[in-house]
């Protein structure tokens, strides 16, 4: 085994002791609603979204908080109708955390649906490296299992604190994909990208202060962005693009669309350059801004440290 790969985790005995019994029940329930029908786990998303939404949180606040700043220019109304559509999404995005998991690889190919895929090939076809710039969508989770299929990926992502989750996510995540690297191991993506592979990287959230300049997203004008995005797609023979997933609306399932490349990106300008990634994202995400996890405070590092909090 190559050392930048993830050593799967084991299944341990002591995951039958108490700790983990509350986890194992929540495991067997959405193990069983997976099986329900694909149209019926949404209606009951929905409503799990509903329920959420009227419980109330330190995180529906949040989420309202970023629709506020990114989108100045809706009404009240429109703001809190936004935050009510993403708590349903996000109560279906619960559900689909089970489909992507435990979903036979027949009903995941007939649910999820690419485009663009012609672009990942050619680029590697001609002996390149891919690095496919990702968002925080919600249906994260069922379209990294069905992008998989298509073209195997490399994936960046971040190991769950409960070690019983993390064999869990680890299994389901890695079902359809060559294989997963933890989010502080540059190292083996950069090595990835230069053994060819499709690599995915989620570069829109805030990983604070360090590696990050402060360049606009959607209505606020210094969001720490990382530059990250730049360490991997400055690697020698590497075409980055962007890769958008969007649950459809009318209950079919899923489209992911993989863009041509992006041109003459990176530049030597690093601002101007995550400015770029940045209104990608934008791009992006507002084709359907209430599929996107606007629950964590992505705005959460201020350019300076005594400036007041967004959040507050």
């Amino acid at each position: 085994m190559s050392k930048n790969k993830v050593l799967q985790p084991n299944f341990k005995l002591s995951f039958l002791l108490p700790k983990y019994w509350l986890t194992w029940l929540g495991v067997f329930v959405l193990y069983s609603i997976s099986w329900l029908p694909y149209k019926l786990q949404l209606a009951m998303g929905k409503m799990i979204g509903r329920l959420l939404y009227k419980v109330g949180s330190s995180r529906k606040k949040v989420a309202l908080r970023n629709i506020q700043l990114c989108f100045p220019q809706m009404s009240e109304a429109e703001q809190l109708s936004m935050l009510k559509k993403n708590f349903e999404n996000t109560g279906i995005a619960l559900l689909e955390t089970g489909m992507g998991w435990w979903w036979p690889d027949w009903r995941v190919k007939r649910k999820v649906k690419v485009k663009g895929l012609e672009h990942i090939k050619t680029a590697q076809e001609n002996g390149n490296g891919v690095l496919l710039l990702a968002m925080h969508y919600l249906s994260a989770e069922i379209n990294c299992r069905g992008i998989g299929y298509t073209n195997p990926m490399v994936v960046f992502y971040r190991p769950h604190n409960n070690q019983l989750m993390e064999y869990f996510q680890f299994r389901g995540r890695g079902r359809s994909n060559k294989y997963m690297l933890g989010k502080k191991d540059v190292k083996g993506l950069l090595k990835a990208l230069g053994d060819g592979e499709a690599c995915v990287y989620l570069p829109d959230q805030d990983y604070g202060r360090n590696r990050s300049l402060f360049v606009p997203f959607f209505g606020v004008k210094d969001a720490a962005t990382t530059t990250g995005t730049l360490i991997f797609a400055r690697k020698k023979n590497t075409k980055s693009m962007m890769i958008i997933p969007t649950r459809n609306d009318d209950g079919s399932g899923y489209t992911i669309e993989v863009m041509p490349p992006l041109e003459n990106f990176p530049s030597h300008d690093d601002e101007q350059d995550l400015i770029r990634v940045n209104q990608e994202l934008e791009k992006a995400i507002s084709r359907k801004p209430e599929q996107y996890m606007w629950l964590h405070r992505r705005f959460k590092t201020r350019p300076n440290t005594d400036d007041p909090s967004l959040y507050k």
